[in-house]
């Protein structure tokens, strides 16, 4: 079976679509989407859904049925090899007679990394490798970073007025974006399997930090180098985890707060940094406790650490035009900053959307 380069992209391009409807709900695990195809026609989709559930080759294999034999498998990453929460996909995609399989991009995970390839090849099975390898590694930005760098991917996002201001000095910041950009920030919480404050942002305004959506729990970690925040704070009024990242000698303050916060959050060690949370260290800890992807709202000072150390890896800043003013007033990135205009962290892939009255500015800053 013959089908041409316009084809295989055609295909793939809806492979990709189709891994992008469970864009948010498969941490630790990549997106992933499947089709399998026959006389130049779909016979079967699939996508990956949950961690845990059958994966995107095996979905779309058992959507095509008997079709399957000598058809062409497209699938957005190379298939796995070896055991983990479901059996290897290869030997499903052996066992079905597919004659040839049009791989996006290789899995960067050292378990497999080429080892699925292989072993198609070593069963009679054709593999060509690399359509819309761009596009496939651009959704799994988090997962190719979590897997070979071992840290979490971070995002930032804050909501600032136009000349970069997050509140006054006297801390009032509500509200400085319009309600639509608000739901909208909000929304994008779904996205993520982490979110992530400073105790300056759980102080001043004493958040839930939910992602909205019942069937999505997302896990707050709270930045508190000090063990400081209240056990009455709004974060434990919801369900969802927490987590609050603190140093060593906070953790020997055997007082009451201490043990009652020990019992509403898993507390973690963490080691010291000019006298505040190593974040690179906390990251490597959350990493090991399965969190890949996490959206950091704040506040000021612990997003322009974040810049400081060189762990952003993507930007969402919402602004309002609005300006406050003020040499005292709180800005949306604080830390040490660039000591040269030619040393700043510049952007790539921006994009520019308009949210009501206020706009969107995005962009990402490394890739992988």
């Amino acid at each position: 079976m013959k089908i041409n380069m316009n084809f295989h992209e055609s295909f793939m391009r809806q492979a990709l679509s189709l891994a992008l409807k469970a864009k948010g709900q498969t941490f630790p695990n990549p997106l992933v989407g499947a089709l399998v195809v026959k006389d130049e026609k779909i016979v079967g989709k699939g996508y990956h859904k949950k961690a845990g559930l059958p994966h995107a080759e095996v979905e779309a294999i058992n959507d095509a049925g008997y079709k399957a034999k000598g058809a062409i498998l497209y699938v957005t990453l190379e298939p796995c090899a070896h055991y983990g929460r479901t059996p290897p996909c290869v030997d499903k995609i052996v066992d079905a007679g597919i004659q040839k399989a049009v791989v996006a991009m290789v899995d960067p995970n050292p378990l497999n990394n080429g080892k699925g390839i292989k072993l198609l090849q070593e069963h009679g099975i054709k593999v060509e490798v690399g359509f819309c390898e761009d596009e496939a590694r651009k959704i799994n930005q988090p997962f190719i970073k979590y897997i070979t760098k071992k840290i979490p991917y971070i995002t930032v996002k804050t909501g600032q007025s136009l000349d970069g201001k997050i509140a006054t000095k006297n801390g009032d910041s509500k509200w400085i974006t319009s309600d639509k950009a608000r739901v909208v920030a909000h929304n994008l919480r779904r996205f993520y399997d982490g979110i992530m404050v400073g105790i300056n942002t759980v102080i001043r305004d004493d958040p839930f930090l939910v992602s909205g959506y019942p069937k999505k729990p997302i896990t707050r970690i709270i930045a508190d180098s000090r063990l400081s925040m209240s056990a009455r704070a709004n974060l434990f009024q919801k369900p969802d985890p927490v987590i609050i990242a603190t140093l060593t000698q906070a953790l020997g303050q055997e007082t009451e707060n201490r043990n009652l916060l020990a019992t509403k959050a898993k507390i973690l060690e963490i080691r010291e940094n000019n006298g505040q949370v190593n974040l690179y260290d906390l990251f490597k800890k959350l990493a090991r406790l399965g969190i890949t992807n996490i959206l950091v709202e704040g506040g000021g000072t612990l997003i322009g650490s974040l810049f400081d150390y060189n762990l952003v890896d993507k930007v969402l800043f919402f602004i309002a035009p609005k300006i406050i003013g003020g040499k005292d007033s709180i800005g949306s990135v604080m830390g040490k900053g660039a000591l040269r205009v030619d040393k700043a962290v510049k952007l790539k892939e921006v994009k520019l959307s308009r949210i009501g009255e206020d706009f969107l500015v995005e962009g990402t800053v490394k890739e992988y």
